[in-house]
């Protein structure tokens, strides 16, 4: 009734550990390997052994498969967002969809250097200065083209003494105030 026989140990020693080998370092998985041979698990892994193969890890395997080219662009995008950017390890592993390993091995693999924790702060303190100092600019313009004060404060999202510190930055003159209360009559000396 059962249309096919047994696999013996002679159709097991049929799967060579030479050929296993070379299957496993072409880029198949052991269990790809015992998928097609019919082998147990440990069967295969003592042929690979056998063998002399060097065994990979998961993340060998998956690097090994994927598309050399897709991965030399995320390498390079992560390196931009890392270097230019000040984007720290976590934020290319989430950018990358993957771990703070993964994304590190990726940055030097574009050639990148990983900094220290106090480098990372220095360029992003850097750079919230360089935006500090575009928007003083920035605001500078719009309160020397006749906007107040309290309008730039609303408009930004700031207090009035932030923007004022802010036009202070930019060495912006203030204009004089305006005296709005009754007219006063000058004192005659006499």
């Amino acid at each position: 009734m059962n249309s096919e026989p047994p696999v013996t140990s002679d159709a097991s020693e049929a799967v060579t550990p030479e050929a296993l080998r070379k299957q496993y370092e072409s880029g198949a998985t052991v269990d790809e390997l015992v998928a097609t041979s019919g082998l147990s698990y440990g069967t295969v892994l003592n042929r690979l052994h056998d063998a002399g193969t060097e065994m990979r890890t998961s993340w060998q395997t998956r690097r090994m498969r994927q598309d050399p080219q897709a991965r030399q662009r995320l390498a390079t995008h992560l390196r931009t967002l890392y270097e230019q950017h000040g984007a720290t390890l976590t934020e290319l592993a989430a950018a990358a969809e993957g771990t703070r390993r993964a994304a590190r091995r990726l940055l030097i693999e574009a050639g990148g250097s990983v900094r220290t924790t106090q480098q990372t702060m220095r360029m992003r303190a850097a750079a919230r200065a360089a935006d500090r100092q575009e928007l003083a600019l920035s605001l500078r313009a719009r309160y020397e083209a006749g906007a107040t004060v309290p309008d730039l404060a609303k408009e930004c999202n700031y207090s009035v003494a932030t923007v004022y510190r802010l036009l202070h930055q930019a060495g912006t003159r203030k204009r004089p105030k305006h005296n709005h209360g009754p007219a006063r009559t000058p004192r005659k000396r006499s």
